[in-house]
């Protein structure tokens, strides 16, 4: 007989975005691994993409609750000048120049000192109130929370708490190491609230479970126990679809798939660009840089700086399918990382369906960092560091090169284990020993 698991998750088709897949992906699976999951999530949230691709995802019969969520973003939106219609976006990133730097400035104060831990905890506690009326009359082995947002693991530390449940509190990216928490512009005592609700889950939950080893260590500096690191994936049926294609153009395609914020905005990457270009006439008539997603103004100017802006395409949010065939495309996949203190945990969910692409990988980022070894395990790419330039332009050559001859620069290997069903098991283990 299948045990039950009630998930509750902000982020869930059709809401596009990164944020959506880990667990649209584990729900898809569970049923394999003897879980039948529910999920309970927000009938009106702020989506900041739409991505109905991923809606066939959903397993056939599958319980999905869901009740209305009030969030501050219309207000947000009148502050700041922005429209209606704006989507509001992840980690600070502006594809436009503020028009009032004092309004945007005291906009993210307002944020950071009084949507503590973030702007979705005024679904707290209808969260509670409508999911324990679910649970008394309906029965569940496991409770589960992904976050962020982080409101989302208080919702399952009340539950906790109330029905005696297990609660596997599950992590996708930090709290209070994340790598904008410096740009909240916090009081004393807003950081001393989010480090003690922070504490309060890690101490609390039955399980944690994190995307990376380094996670892992920020995690045990706050509170010692066991974490477990279950990675982000790559779904092998989403390497099926038909419009996964080679190269349609003739162009010596550099692809950064997903937001290129202002902290992943790779300047040694431009500057060894630029001189290329200068310096190689055949390398400047085949070179394209494309981006698959938001982009932050300051990237943008860092390319128009040294003469890169031409070769950029831009591309909007497009379905996730398209992105996989995308990724397919590019002559070299960009994987930036964030260049904050906290760059050798980040672990970005696309890396994974970068290797499964079999495309070559240049990752701009901290050597020693989570990203850095994965790829050098597997093989699949080269690692550079923010400030490197000499190393990294010969390489970019190299791969150039390899792609006129039609070579295969790397000998990629390793990479099943990072299969989305896979990593599923290993939830479902999880889910198992806490409920034993």
């Amino acid at each position: 007989m299948k045990k039950k698991v009630l998930i509750v998750t902000y982020y869930w088709p059709p809401s596009g975005g990164g944020g959506v897949q880990r667990w649209l992906k584990f729900v898809k699976y569970l049923r394999n691994f003897e879980w039948e999951p529910v999920v309970f999530t927000p009938e009106n949230p702020e989506m900041p993409a739409i991505d109905t691709s991923m809606m066939k995802d959903i397993p056939e019969g599958i319980q999905i609750l869901r009740n209305q969520i009030w969030e501050p973003y219309d207000f947000y939106k009148k502050f700041t000048g922005k429209k209606k219609n704006d989507k509001i976006q992840t980690a600070f990133l502006s594809e436009k120049k503020s028009g009032s730097q004092f309004l945007e400035s005291l906009a993210v104060w307002i944020r950071g000192n009084f949507f503590i831990p973030d702007a979705r905890k005024f679904w707290i506690k209808p969260a509670v109130r409508d999911l324990s009326i679910w649970l008394k009359k309906n029965k569940v082995d496991a409770i589960v929370t992904t976050g962020p947002p982080h409101s989302v693991h208080l919702i399952g530390m009340k539950l906790h708490h109330k029905f005696n449940i297990p609660w596997l509190a599950d992590f996708r990216d930090p709290w209070t190491n994340i790598d904008f928490y410096d740009q909240l512009r916090l009081s004393r005592y807003a950081d001393k609230k989010h480090h003690k609700m922070e504490r309060m889950v890690l101490s609390t939950a039955s399980a944690v479970t994190v995307v990376s080893k380094g996670m892992v260590s920020d995690f045990e500096k706050i509170v010692k126990r066991n974490y477990v690191v279950v990675p982000n994936g790559y779904d092998k049926d989403d390497l099926k679809i038909d419009t996964v294609i080679p190269s349609d153009s003739d162009r010596f395609t550099l692809s950064h798939i997903g937001s290129l914020t202002r902290t992943r905005n790779a300047a040694n990457l431009w500057e060894v660009l630029g001189e290329l270009v200068k310096e190689d006439k055949t390398f400047s008539e085949m070179l394209e840089v494309k981006n698959v997603g938001k982009i932050d103004v300051h990237a943008v100017d860092s390319m128009v700086r040294f003469g890169i802006e031409k070769y950029l395409q831009r591309i909007d949010y497009i379905p996730h399918e398209e992105v996989i065939a995308e990724q397919q495309r590019a002559s070299v996949l960009l994987l930036l990382i964030n260049n904050t203190p906290n760059a050798h945990l980040v672990l970005t969910g696309k890396i994974f369906e970068y290797l499964a692409s079999g495309r070559p990988i240049i990752c701009i980022g901290p050597p020693n960092g989570n990203a850095a070894e994965i790829i050098q395990k597997t093989g699949c790419g080269s690692v550079f560091d923010f400030s490197e330039t000499e190393e990294l332009k010969k390489e970019i050559f190299r791969l150039y090169q390899a792609y006129l001859l039609g070579e295969k620069p790397y000998k990629c290997s390793g990479v099943d284990q990072y299969d989305r069903e896979n990593l599923t098991g290993n939830i479902s283990q999880i889910l198992d020993e806490i409920t034993a």
